[in-house]
């Protein structure tokens, strides 16, 4: 495992990236509606990068055996648990909509995904409505465990342990991923997982933490387009996105902005306690 840790201009890189990528989400935040097609939400996005001075990191993406992808970003609705791509049918009232952004700033790169309730709270179901809290709150119980000297099967055993008490499934095909002057680094970062096992974190590593949380089984399969990802059996998806970074003492969450939905009450309130079990 070749693990890239960043150093000072390395970290001031990252967080730059991470911020402009939050700002591209803060920005379509209010755009998006019923009755916009996903497709003019990745033109908004485009014409936004451009005034940014960033470059999107999907359009053209092209691993082995894929073919390019063809946005500037991901919009994954309803049973799409991710990858989906932009196109021209409305959003309408009730659906769930993940926009996942990754940008690139001077080299840098930052990746981040929010979930939207397409006409407020109360056009989503009960079902929507707690699939999307409840895998906002898993990403965290996630971030919450980073730290120098945790292992990577910590963080996936939070949130698997989070979101399958709460009913729900985590997707295993795919999971988070080293980033720094390259989409994709090591290490891989599972969202599911035993505690105490896999790769140790170290400070100046960098990685995102994207569960992708399903309100029926975890099974997904693959459309023709070759990037699209549904639910199997065609249940809702959710997933929400954050790059972090391990500090000496913890964490650095790289892609917050104004527009972030607010961080858990949990987060600081185990965060005290840990400390106070420190001190202790």
């Amino acid at each position: 495992m070749s693990i890239t840790y960043k150093d000072e201009a390395g970290i001031a890189g990252m967080r730059v990236a991470g911020r402009l990528a939050s700002e591209v989400l803060d920005y379509l935040t209010p755009l998006i509606q019923p009755g916009v097609t996903t497709l003019e939400i990745d033109r908004l996005a485009a014409e936004f990068m451009k005034q940014q001075g960033t470059v999107s990191a999907t359009i053209g993406y092209q691993p082995s055996g894929y073919p390019p992808y063809p946005g500037h970003l991901c919009t994954s609705v309803n049973q799409v648990v991710c990858h989906g791509i932009p196109g021209d049918k409305p959003l309408k009232k009730g659906d769930i909509l993940n926009v996942d952004v990754t940008v690139i700033k001077d080299g840098w790169y930052g990746d981040n995904s929010r979930m939207f309730l397409i006409g407020g709270e109360a056009a989503c179901t009960i079902q929507a409505r707690r699939l999307c809290q409840v895998t906002y709150e898993a990403m965290w119980k996630g971030i919450a465990m980073v730290k120098p000297g945790v292992r990577l099967g910590d963080i996936g055993h939070a949130i698997q342990t989070y979101a399958e008490a709460s009913g729900f499934s985590v997707v295993r095909e795919f999971c988070g991923h080293g980033i720094g002057q390259r989409f994709h680094e090591d290490p891989q970062v599972l969202h599911y997982g035993r505690p105490g096992t896999l790769e140790e974190l170290k400070a100046g590593m960098t990685f995102t933490i994207e569960p992708m949380i399903n309100a029926g089984k975890r099974e997904i399969k693959e459309m023709g387009d070759g990037w699209t990802i549904v639910t199997r059996d065609r249940s809702l998806s959710a997933q929400w996105e954050h790059t972090v970074l391990v500090t000496p003492t913890g964490y650095e969450v790289l892609t917050l902005s104004a527009g972030n939905p607010p961080v858990p009450a949990f987060v600081a309130s185990e965060a005290a306690t840990a400390t106070a079990t420190v001190s202790a």
